[in-house]
This record gives C-alpha cells, structure tokens and sequence, in this order.
C-alpha cells in the first residue's frame, strides 16, 4: 500500500499512543513480542475506519444505469465487519438489502461497497442500518428502500453479559417498503434457501 504524508504521520501517531496504552496496561512495548505491535495496530485500525475517508454516494454513483425495471432488486447476505464505537470491539454479520427502482439501477458491486464504508466506521449497528437505506434513497432515488443487518457484537460476547450466540437484527425502509406486503415479501426472499 502507497502511503500518503498524511497518513504516515497519522499511523506515526497512532503507534505513538498505542505504545502508551501497552504501558499503561503493565506491559512493556520494548518487549520482543510487542516491539511491531503499535505500528501493526494502527495499519489496523486504519483500515478498520477507512470508511471515513470514502464517499459511499459516490461510489454508488459510479455505476448508475438508465433501466425501466419496476421490481425488487435485492443483494443478501453480505458480509460485513465494524468496530462498536462504544468498546471499539468487532461486530459482523450479513446486510440484505433490498430497492426498487423507479428509472434507474446500480451496479450489483456497488451495493456492497456501500455496506462497507459505513462497516469501516466507529459504529453502531442502528445507525449503521439507517446510513446505508439513506445513501441509497438519495443517490438512486428508488421507490423504496429496505435494510436488514444480522450481526454479532463482540462486546457481548467477550465482556459484559458474555451471551455467546445473540444475534442482533437491525431494519430500515422507506417508500414503497412501509407496506406491510412489500416488506414480507422481502423478507421471504431473504430468507428462502436457508
């Protein structure tokens, strides 16, 4: 990866600080199992957060198609990781998501390239479901957009409650999905082959 001067001093900082948290934890970053330890975090929480350096809209954008297509459109079984902005521990699971169209269609790629900038953010998975029906309503303009995220959350799972096999479902949808029968009808077909 080509590194930029600003990002070389950001993952400087990062390891910097991280360095401190090892000693603050009672460990010692001089150690030969931690000396590449802070530098080695900060690549990774870089890249656990680059979604805050992309524009989901305009990746979306990219690949827009003129089609007189009026049905469900659906991408399921996405797969995501995020960092809770709460404990900064992972969550992941699958994002479906479904729109129809009202004069124009998509790329299928992109729909979960969007799924991954908002994922690649200190998040919450509400408002992680929320941001991603929003950048599709307003960039393609559809007749309705529907989301529905699956995930586990470490924090509950290594800390806290330590409930190992909770699954946490989020949904949002707009336009034509606030039928009860649309929305059944997605939820069908995400569901059909499990």
């Amino acid at each position: 990866m080509e590194w930029t001067p600003e990002e070389i001093k950001r993952k400087e900082n990062i390891a910097f600080h991280y360095s401190k948290i090892l000693e603050l934890l009672g460990e010692d970053p001089g150690r030969d199992g931690l000396l590449k330890t802070p530098e080695r975090v900060a690549k990774s929480l870089m890249f656990f957060t680059k979604g805050y350096h992309q524009d989901p809209a305009v990746i979306l954008s990219s690949a827009v198609f003129i089609e007189n297509y009026k049905q469900m459109v659906i991408v399921k079984d996405i797969d995501f990781f995020s960092m809770c902005e709460h404990h900064v521990l992972p969550f992941f699971g699958k994002a479906h998501i479904a729109y129809i169209p009202r004069n124009a269609v998509t790329g299928l790629s992109k729909i979960p390239r969007v799924v991954e900038v908002f994922a690649r953010r200190l998040q919450i998975q509400e408002r992680m479901t929320t941001q991603i029906k929003d950048c599709i309503q307003q960039t393609l303009n559809p007749l309705g957009v529907m989301v529905v995220i699956e995930a586990q959350h470490m924090c509950m799972q290594m800390r806290g409650v330590e409930k190992q096999n909770s699954i946490t479902t989020t949904s949002d949808f707009t336009g034509v999905f606030e039928q009860a029968k649309t929305r059944e009808e997605f939820i069908s077909l995400i569901r059909n082959g499990r």
